[in-house]
């Protein structure tokens, strides 16, 4: 461990060295284009205040975390985003283009070169900046403290008072109080005062907990937050309606390392200037497990992986469709959604061949799809529970359909509504990812020419591991790719506290007798090859 730390420190002396003879950069550095996409595309969670377990705010921080980086950006894991982009295009897509996936592996590779700083774009400064100023609509949820249970908390709160009369929403903004402590917010609209009230009455402190939804059948999702998420904002002429006397639920997940911390969230909306004439669009799962099943119901026995499939044929009349939020638990491993028309031409809706219950979220179509009368809805989703899948239950046992964190759902949430001539050809985006931090250019150096245009370099994977809970408390989990020779875990100062010889590929080490404190995994294969993540002991 010493000599990583020692091959670090040599990287950083010798990174503003690392230029050719014209003075210009030879390989990727920090200043020509590693800031630019991180600060584009990282730092919005990896910073001081974020939900990322560390931050990536400056060229040390980025020589500390090299390795993992490298790892996350070529498997694809970071950032977040769970969409195929081959198979269907969304705004806001947050997703590194290959050339920036490229060239984050070739400064890993070279070592880290710093470069020369004066390229290099300040760093962004995150607040809590509010981009409707001026809302019609804004709801804070009372102070909250995240308690102590060692376990994810989805925590709902009611922040209005009914509606005096029917209003239709036209923006919406989620403002996280402590971005630390948010994972993601489910924004709702509901219209059962009472039973909100006795809900919110029943426990203790502000809120109530409730898993899967708000606990009232008329609660309707409007939409959400996920960490980098901005104003939603529906197209022109249309809102989302509450209705006279609804109220607004958030339901908000606060992750196991939140536990101690103060949330103060907010919801800001604007309405439409009128309701004369808005096209309400609805957000509701057309395809679901309890009616669109054609091979259920939902029941994955222990030690087994199951498919699944939905399907609903769309009655005489045109449907305009904004976008797509699927939903599932921590079992499923893929989602699927397409919809064939009358004709037999398949409309691609949605693929997340890699689904993760953590990053889920709603996803709007760059511009609205047509889906003609009468065509069909198609929905496939895999759940693996075996002890292939991390995230599955411990020890195994049967998962069926329910609300709990440990039960299954297959939702495919629709934003839709009646189609009108020229709304496929609405423009709600077309950036191919995120807009760069301040306009920065990164230099994105790995372009094969030998090959052909725009072909980029294949780069070598090491050894992938994964390491979970993170932050752990008593146990660490990991799942290596490949045979494992050997475990070291280190300190901070690289002094080695444990070692397995022989370990296998998936298993857990104890923590116990360990103090809470930064601690460093080095897992090595059998050709040599090692890997080393940093997690934080609790």
């Amino acid at each position: 461990m010493k000599k990583i730390l020692h091959a670090l420190i040599a990287a950083c002396m010798l990174a503003p060295l690392a230029t050719s003879a014209s003075g210009t950069d030879s390989v990727p550095t920090w200043s020509s284009s590693i800031a630019c996409i991180v600060y584009s595309h990282c730092t919005s969670c990896h910073n001081p205040t974020g939900i990322a377990p560390f931050s990536l705010m400056s060229y040390a921080d980025a020589l500390l975390e090299m390795a993992p980086m490298k790892h996350d950006v070529t498997q694809k894991i970071m950032p977040p985003y769970l969409p195929n982009t081959s198979y269907q295009k969304y705004a806001d897509m947050h997703v590194l283009s290959d050339a920036e996936i490229q060239t984050i592996a070739a400064w890993v590779d070279a070592g880290g070169p710093l470069g020369d700083t004066t390229q290099a774009p300040p760093p962004p400064v995150y607040t809590s900046n509010v981009q409707i100023t001026n809302p019609d609509l804004t709801g804070r949820i009372p102070d909250f403290t995240v308690p102590y249970t060692g376990s994810d908390l989805y925590r709902c709160f009611v922040i209005t008072n009914p509606l005096p009369s029917t209003q239709y929403i036209k923006s919406l903004e989620v403002i996280p109080g402590d971005r630390s402590a948010v994972h993601h917010v489910l924004v709702y609209q509901d219209t059962s005062s009472a039973l909100l009230t006795a809900l919110d009455s029943a426990g203790a402190g502000p809120g109530y907990t409730n898993f899967g939804g708000t606990g009232s059948q008329k609660s309707t999702l409007v939409n959400g937050w996920v960490p980098g998420s901005g104003v939603y904002t529906t197209p022109a002429g249309m809102g989302i309606k509450i209705p006279a006397g609804g109220r607004i639920v958030v339901q908000i997940h606060y992750p196991v390392s939140a536990q101690g911390k103060l949330d103060s969230t907010r919801v800001n909306i604007k309405f439409t200037p009128t309701t004369s004439g808005i096209r309400n669009v609805t957000l509701t799962p057309i395809l679901n497990y309890i009616t669109d099943m054609t091979d259920g119901p939902i029941v994955i026995p222990a030690d087994s992986i199951k498919t699944f499939h939905e399907q609903y044929t769309l009655p005489g009349v045109n449907v305009t469709v904004l976008g797509i939020a699927p939903h599932a638990h921590l079992v499923c491993r893929s989602m699927k959604a397409w919809a064939v028309d009358p004709a037999g031409d398949t409309i691609p809706l949605i693929d997340i061949p890699r689904w993760d219950f953590h990053w889920q979220g709603f996803h709007p179509f760059q511009k609205p799809l047509k889906i003609p009368a009468s065509s069909t809805l198609y929905g496939i989703a895999t759940y693996d529970n075996t002890y292939n899948n991390p995230d599955g239950p411990r020890p195994l046992q049967t998962v069926t359909a329910g609300e709990a964190t440990t039960d299954e759902m297959m939702l495919f949430y629709f934003s839709y509504l009646v189609y009108q001539n020229g709304d496929e050809n609405i423009i709600i985006d077309t950036a191919s990812h995120d807009a760069h931090y301040l306009n920065c250019q990164p230099r994105l150096e790995l372009i094969d020419t030998t090959t052909g245009p725009n072909t980029v370099v294949a780069v070598a994977n090491t050894n992938p591991i994964r390491i979970y809970p993170n932050p752990a408390q008593s146990i660490l989990y990991y799942e290596s790719a490949e045979a494992v020779s050997e475990i070291t875990l280190s300190d901070i100062t690289g002094q080695s506290v444990k070692v397995l010889t022989a370990p296998e590929k998936l298993g857990q080490l104890s923590l116990s007798g360990l103090s809470p404190g930064i601690y460093f995994i080095k897992v090595t294969d059998a050709q040599g090859t090692s890997s080393t993540h940093r997690f934080a002991k609790e």
